[in-house]
């Protein structure tokens, strides 16, 4: 019974948690519902701000091309600015809420399924059938990626004790226990290096994202591994990120966006797959110190592939 009590207060700062997004009305441009500013002038740069589009790129202007994968560890201070807060804010809050409110209250992203091979293809889209994100089908699938499905003890709700059938068999009843801000332990991104021979440069483009989180065992709560929630296409993530705040940590007039964070690659990573003929990552083949070893050594063959170019 203690263990239902939980899990139903759980469910209730779930929606809590969700009503708060919804009522932070963000983007934030500093004034509040009764009209009084916060601040000595109105933040309208971020809340109306543009994606800056890529540059053209042919297929013939691609003199060299390679995919790597990359882990951004939020434990990482400088990474600390897409944790944190781990409650939503009046101006800002965490990647994860502002990747939650986007696809659970304005239906503005679109959130892939790994499917059964555990791909990042972007093959298994998550939409609704009708096109309502309030669809109760479409939403109660989303509860098994943004939250832990547990089977538990249906309760009576006169006296909380459980029910049974006409069996004798008790009668069970499947709840989603949300994920948080501070569930999420990293972010996962594919992306792609490639020089430009137009433009003579080097350049980098994102091409997926993925939050990820550990699970456990229910039945001793011990960590088992890491999962990865879902995969986001980053090109559509853009026109959301764009107009969220991000904290920067040297100027506080200096408001930039999540979209700005990743487009000034303003955070650290460490590349645990790159693209080769046996599709592996980085750790089965090394560990700990050694994989980051091996993750720098893949990033030194690509500079010295930008510097051995303009010799070609």
């Amino acid at each position: 019974m203690l263990k239902c009590i939980k899990i139903f207060a759980l469910q209730l700062v779930f929606f809590i948690g969700i009503s708060t997004i919804a009522d932070a009305q963000l983007p934030s441009t500093g004034v509040s519902s009764s009209g009084v500013l916060d601040g000595v002038y109105v933040q309208e740069h971020i809340p109306t701000k543009r994606v800056i589009q890529y540059p053209h790129l042919r297929e013939s202007d691609v003199m060299w091309s390679k995919r790597v994968w990359r882990t951004i560890d939020l434990r990482e201070k400088i990474n600390h600015p897409l944790y944190y807060p781990e409650e939503p804010l009046a101006d800002r809050m965490s990647l994860f809420d502002v990747i939650r409110y986007a696809i659970l209250e304005e239906g503005s992203l679109t959130p892939y399924e790994l499917g059964p091979d555990f791909d990042d293809k972007f093959r298994f889209p998550i939409k609704p059938a009708n096109g309502n994100i309030n669809d109760p089908v479409f939403r109660k699938r989303l509860d098994g990626f943004f939250g832990v499905i547990q089977v538990v003890a249906k309760l009576d709700p006169a006296d909380d004790t459980p029910m049974y059938d006409d069996l004798g068999d008790p009668i069970y009843d499947s709840l989603s226990i949300p994920y948080t801000a501070r569930d999420i332990i990293r972010y996962e991104i594919k992306e792609d290096w490639f020089f430009d021979k137009q433009r003579s440069v080097m350049d980098v483009r994102i091409i997926g994202i993925s939050p990820v989180v550990f699970y456990t065992n229910e039945e001793t709560g011990d960590i088992m591994g890491t999962k990865n929630l879902f995969w986001l296409y980053f090109p559509e993530c853009r026109y959301v990120f764009q107009n969220f705040f991000v904290y920067n940590t040297s100027n506080g007039a200096m408001r930039m966006s999540f979209d700005d964070l990743f487009w000034k690659r303003q955070f650290s990573s460490y590349i645990h797959k790159e693209t080769n003929v046996f599709d592996r990552t980085v750790n089965p083949t090394w560990d700990g110190l050694d994989a980051l070893l091996e993750s720098e050594n893949i990033k030194q063959e690509m500079f010295k592939i930008e510097h051995d170019v303009w010799h070609l």
